[in-house]
Order: structure tokens, then sequence, then C-alpha cells
């Protein structure tokens, strides 16, 4: 069993005892630091699919009206003009054979990759690095496309990807611990609607069953479902 440090021992003696508001939560979270750096705020769901069924899978993107607080780093596989439309748009790296081949090598100092549809054919070639990182472009997320320069700044403005673990569960980046209290909010209310909308059809009773907030080192709080959710 993992031993806390005093910082997370006394945030756990102040924590409630139930959900409580999503205002509540927030606040909790921002007053309640888990460490001396500026963590990221996560919203975790257990959903009420069944897992057994492929077709109740959730996975989705979203993007945060008041962005994710990091610096994220994306490279663009592409050629041509999509490849210096990338570049003009931000892009950390951008390049096709020579890029495919370091990755290829094992690097993997990025966040988001970007892949034109003609780039796809090779950069298969190299699923087995991306896809157990969820680095592997994906049309679902936007990240397959010939528009490189609104793929670079959706990614790098507050675009997250978000998929259910084969437990049913979804964790989701919300922002900065530092963020104001009304964004932090208005980002995880965000999340909650993209959420939602990925609903599976054959999903019965209560589609978001718990949801709990927390900050990478903090400890977790309830979220009243019924009061933020609708449900």
């Amino acid at each position: 069993m993992a031993k806390h440090g005093k910082r997370y021992i006394d945030a756990q003696k102040k924590a409630p005892a139930g959900p409580v508001s999503l205002e509540e939560a927030v606040a909790f979270v921002k007053a309640n630091p888990g460490a001396k750096f500026d963590e990221t705020v996560d919203v975790s769901m257990r959903l009420g699919v069944d897992i057994k069924k492929s077709d109740q899978t959730v996975r989705g993107t979203v993007n945060l009206p008041n962005g994710t607080g990091k610096n994220v780093r994306v490279i663009v596989f592409a050629a041509g003009s999509h490849a210096d439309e990338a570049k003009a748009a931000g892009a950390d790296e951008v390049g096709y054979e020579e890029l495919i081949e370091k990755v290829k090598n094992g690097w993997t100092d990025f966040d988001v990759a970007i892949a034109t549809a003609d780039a796809m054919k090779e950069v298969r070639k190299i699923a087995r690095v991306l896809g157990p990182r969820g680095l592997m472009p994906n049309p679902k997320t936007g990240t397959v496309t010939d528009d490189t320069a609104a793929a670079v700044k959706a990614a790098k403005g507050g675009k997250v990807d978000f998929r259910m673990d084969r437990t049913g569960n979804v964790c989701v980046v919300c922002g900065k611990r530092s963020f104001e209290a009304d964004k932090l909010a208005e980002n995880i209310k965000t999340v909650i609607g993209a959420v939602k909308a990925e609903r599976p059809a054959g999903a019965k009773g209560n589609f978001i069953r718990s949801l709990t907030l927390s900050s990478t080192m903090g400890v977790g709080v309830g979220v009243l479902i019924k009061a933020e959710e609708g449900e």
C-alpha cells in the first residue's frame, strides 16, 4: 500500500464524508493541494455500461473552454503543403518518413500525434509504439485529417481525448488547480456533457454512476451527480 505524506493526510481529514456540489468540490481541491507544483485536476467517472459488450465502449473528444493549462507538445506526420500549414500553426515537430523512423526508434516525447490521411499508411507501421501510449492518430478524435492547421490549434488550445478503460471508468483532464474556480467548474461541466453525449444506445439506468474530482496528488472528492449531471 502506498504511503501518503502529511499534506495528503491533513487534506484527507478535512475531506467531505460524502458527495458535495461541484462548487464545493472545486473549492476543496483548490484549497487542499497535494503537492507544491501546480497540479492537474482530473474528473473521474464510473459509467453504467456493460463492459462485456463492444458496442458500449465510450470514446470521444472535448474542447475545454478555458484550456488545459498545459503546454501540449504536438507532432504532425505530413508532407508538402500540409506540413507547412502544421508548422505555421505551431506544431512542435513536423515530418514524414524521417519522423516515423524517429518514433519507431522509441522517441515519444510528445502529447498528441496528428497525421494526414495519406501519411496513415506509413504511420500504421509504428502502431505498436503509439498505440499502447494512447498516441495513435484516429479519425474519431480528429487527429487523422488533412486540415493539419486546425488540428494543431485544437490540440494546443484545449482539446482533450477521453476513452473508457476496461473497467468502465473514464478519467479526463479538466484544467489546473491554479485556475479560477468558475473556469475550472465550466471546464468540468463541459467534460461531463461531452461524456454524456457519447452514451451508448444500449446503456441502461443512470449513465454516470459516480463522479470524483481530484488533483494530481490530492484527495479525491465525490460530486453530487443529480445536482450536476441532471440524472
